[in-house]
C-alpha cells in the first residue's frame, strides 16, 4: 500500500488539476519509498527537487486556471502555494547541507499540506465548498 493514496473526493472537478494533483501524490509517494529504502541523501535530493519543480508547474498552471475564472481569492492562493515553496525549499537546503534527513514528520508535513489545500483551499475555486 503506497504512503498516500488519491481519494476520488480529492477531485477538484478540473481534469487537468486532479492529474496534477495525482502526481505530486506520486511524487510524494516515491520519495517515502526512496527514504524507506535508505536511498542516498542525494537521491532523495533529487526527489525533492522534482517536487519542488512539480510543485511550482503546478501552481503556475492553477493560479492560470484561477485567473481566467475570476477568482476572487486568487491573491490568498498564491500566498498559500508561495509558502509551500518556501519551505519546501527549506527542507531541500537542509537536506543538501546534510542538516535533515528525510523523516517521517517531513513526509506528514507533506502529505498534510497537499491534503489539506486540495480539500480546503482548492476546493473553493472548483464550486465544492
Amino acid at each position: 500500500m503506497a504512503f498516500y493514496e488519491w481519494q476520488d473526493s480529492f477531485s477538484v472537478g478540473v481534469k487537468e488539476m486532479d492529474e496534477q494533483h495525482k502526481k505530486l501524490i506520486a511524487i510524494l509517494n516515491h520519495l517515502h519509498d526512496a527514504m524507506k529504502a535508505g536511498k542516498a541523501a542525494k537521491e532523495i535530493g533529487l526527489i525533492v527537487d522534482e517536487m519542488i519543480d512539480y510543485t511550482k508547474f503546478h501552481f503556475g498552471a492553477e493560479e492560470k486556471l484561477m485567473a481566467a475564472k475570476n477568482y476572487i481569492g486568487l491573491a490568498s492562493q498564491k500566498g498559500e502555494h508561495a509558502a509551500f515553496v518556501k519551505k519546501a525549499q527549506e527542507f531541500q537546503k537542509d537536506i543538501n547541507s546534510g542538516k535533515l534527513s528525510v523523516s517521517i514528520d517531513v513526509l506528514n508535513f507533506l502529505k498534510d499540506w497537499l491534503t489539506n489545500h486540495i480539500l480546503i483551499i482548492d476546493m473553493k475555486y472548483s464550486g465544492k465548498l
